[in-house]
C-alpha cells in the first residue's frame, strides 16, 4: 500500500472511496469534506450513530469519489489506539467488499496516528497462495493507495515505519499460513539467510554443529523427520558499547504430529502454525536492525519437525541438553519446551545474555485459561514483566501474567534430572517451570502464545488465522530497552 499525505482537499484526484470518520454523539459535518445532502440526511435521521466500527456507504452525486463511507469511531472520551485499530479495520473491510483500491481519508480528530494506520495496514492482507480456480471468481482486492487529508506531513516517517512493520507481520503470517510441507526447516534457513544485511548477522547451526554442541533435546525432537533440525541465530548489535544483551528465543516446530504420542486429528489441524514463535523472533530482530534500535539483541530459533516414524524419539527415554541436564520423556507431544530449553541453554552458555524472552505456541492449557485473544506469560523479573505489559498495552497484543508457583516437584524424575511433563493440572505453568530450569538464573520471561498465534476465526484486523501476533509487542519492548 502506498500512503500519501496531501494538504489540498479541493485539488484531490478521483478515487474509489472517501472515508469520513465521526465520533459517537452529536454530529457536526466535516468542513473539509463538504458532505452532500445525502450525508446530512443520514446524520439527521439517526440511522448512523457513530458507534465504533459502524459504517454507512453512500453514493453522492458530483463527488470525485465513487463512494463515501461514514465510519464510526465510538465515544471520543473512551477512545484508545486499539479501538481505533478496530474501527479503521472495519473501514478497510468495507472498502475491500466493494473492491475499492484507491482511497481518500479525512484524518480524524485524534492523537493516535498509530491506531489509525495499524488498523489499515494490518487488515489489508490476504493469503491467497494456496487458492486455485476459486480465486478467479472472487479475487482478493487489497487497497493500493491511501491519500490522507488533514494530517501534518511530519507524520509521514511514522506512517512509513508502521507500514514496514506491517510488512514483517505479513511475512510471519505468510510462513504460519503456508503448507507445512513448504515451510520446512530448510525453508526457515533460506528465509533467515535472505534477511542478512549490514549489521544483521545470520548463523546456522546444522545437525553436525548441534551434535558437536551436545544439543540432545533439539536433536531428539527432530530425529524422526525427513528434514534435519537446525538452529538459527540472528544477531544485531545496535549498542556495541552497552553491556546489555537481549535474547529472543522462538519455538520453531514446523509441524507437530505429537510424535509417538500422536495428536487427535482435530488437534493436529492447526499444527503447521507451531513455528510462529521462531518466525516472530527472526522478524523482530530484522526490524530492530532496519530501524537502528539502540539495543543488542540476538534471535535464537530452534527449528525442527516433530514427526512420527521408526526414528521418532521414545517415551521413557532420557536425553541430555546442552546444559548438561538430562530429561526423561514422558510425553513426546511436549516437544516445544524441549527445543526452547536447549536453545536457551545454548544462549546462556555461549551468548551471555542479560535478559531472555522466549515465546511460542506451547500449550492448550493456556487457551483454556485465557482464550484466543490473550497470551499468558511468566517471568522471574518484575522489571521485565512491567515493560512487557507496557508493550502489550501500546500494541493491543494482550498478555496476562501468570504465577510461577512451586510445582517443580511434579516434574521430578527417578532416572533423570527432570521430566518434561508433570500432569495435566497447571499445564502451562509447568511448561514455564521446566523452561526456567535452563535459564541459568538470567532475568527471563516466557510467553505462551498458543491462543492468539493462530486463531480459529478471523477477527478485527486479523483477516487470516495466522495473525503475526507478538511481533509488534517485541518491537515495542526492544525499543523501550534501547531508550532506557
Amino acid at each position: 500500500m502506498k500512503v500519501v499525505i496531501a494538504q489540498d482537499f479541493n485539488a484531490r484526484k478521483r478515487a474509489d472511496l472517501l472515508i469520513v470518520p465521526y465520533w459517537e454523539g452529536p454530529k457536526e459535518a466535516s468542513k473539509t469534506a463538504g458532505p452532500s445532502d445525502e450525508v446530512f440526511a443520514l446524520l439527521d435521521s439517526g440511522d448512523f450513530k457513530g458507534k465504533q466500527g459502524e459504517t454507512a456507504l453512500l453514493y453522492p452525486e458530483g463527488s470525485r469519489e465513487t463512494r463515501l463511507l461514514l465510519l464510526g469511531l465510538g465515544k471520543k472520551g473512551d477512545s484508545d489506539p486499539e479501538k481505533l485499530r478496530r474501527a479503521f479495520s472495519a473501514a478497510v473491510k468495507a472498502a475491500q467488499a466493494k473492491k475499492a483500491k484507491d482511497l481518500h481519508l479525512l484524518f480524524p480528530d485524534c492523537d493516535s496516528v498509530r491506531g489509525v494506520f495499524e488498523g489499515f495496514f494490518l487488515t489489508n492482507y490476504a493469503y491467497t497462495e494456496l487458492k486455485g480456480d476459486s480465486l478467479k471468481d472472487c479475487p482478493s482486492v487489497l487497497i493500493e493507495t491511501l491519500t490522507v487529508f488533514g494530517l501534518d506531513k511530519k507524520f509521514q516517517k511514522e506512517i512509513d515505519r508502521l507500514l514496514h512493520t506491517a510488512s514483517l507481520v505479513n511475512f510471519v503470517r505468510d510462513l504460519v499460513n503456508g503448507n507445512a510441507d513448504d515451510v520446512t526447516p530448510e525453508r526457515f534457513v533460506k528465509e533467515a539467510k535472505s534477511m542478512e544485511t549490514k549489521g544483521l548477522k545470520i548463523t546456522i547451526l546444522d545437525r553436525k554443529r548441534l551434535e558437536k554442541e551436545g544439543m540432545g533435546l533439539l536433536l531428539a525432537v527432530g530425529q524422526g523427520a525427513r528434514y534435519e533440525p537446525c538452529m538459527i541465530l540472528a544477531e544485531y548489535k545496535g549498542a556495541p558499547k552497552a553491556k546489555e544483551h537481549i535474547l529472543l528465543v522462538g519455538k520453531g516446530i514446523t509441524f507437530d504430529s505429537g510424535g509417538l504420542c500422536l495428536k487427535q486429528p482435530d488437534n493436529m489441524l492447526t499444527m503447521k502454525s507451531d513455528m510462529a514463535g521462531a518466525a516472530t523472533v527472526l522478524a523482530a530482530v530484522k526490524l530492530a536492525a532496519a530501524f537502528g534500535l539502540k539495543v543488542n539483541v540476538t534471535a535464537v530459533a530452534p527449528v525442527a519437525e516433530n514427526a512420527i516414524g521408526s526414528r521418532s524419539y521414545k517415551l521413557g527415554d532420557v536425553y541430555r541438553s546442552v546444559s548438561g541436564k538430562t530429561v526423561e520423556i514422558l510425553n513426546t507431544d511436549a516437544e516445544g519446551r524441549l527445543v526452547l530449553a536447549d536453545a536457551i541453554a545454548y544462549g546462556v552458555k555461549h551468548l551471555h545474555p542479560t535478559s531472555i524472552v522466549d515465546l511460542g505456541t506451547l500449550t492448550g492449557a493456556i487457551v483454556v485459561a485465557l482464550g484466543e485473544e490473550i497470551s499468558g506469560f511468566y517471568s522471574n523479573s518484575e522489571a521485565m514483566a512491567k515493560d512487557l505489559q507496557k508493550a502489550a498495552a501500546s500494541t493491543g497484543e494482550n498478555i496476562w501474567r501468570m504465577p510461577l508457583h512451586d510445582y517443580k516437584e511434579s516434574l521430578r524424575s527417578e532416572i533423570a534430572d527432570i521430566a518434561n511433563v508433570g500432569g495435566r493440572d497447571a499445564g502451562s505453568m509447568k511448561c514455564a517451570l521446566f523452561i526456567q530450569e535452563f535459564t541459568g538464573g538470567v532475568p527471563w520471561a516466557h510467553i505462551d502464545m498458543a491462543g492468539p498465534g493462530y486463531i480459529s476465526k478471523c477477527k478485527h484486523y486479523n483477516p487470516t488465522k495466522g495473525t503475526g501476533w507478538g511481533l509488534r509487542l517485541l518491537l515495542d519492548y526492544l525499543e523501550m530497552q534501547g531508550n532506557q
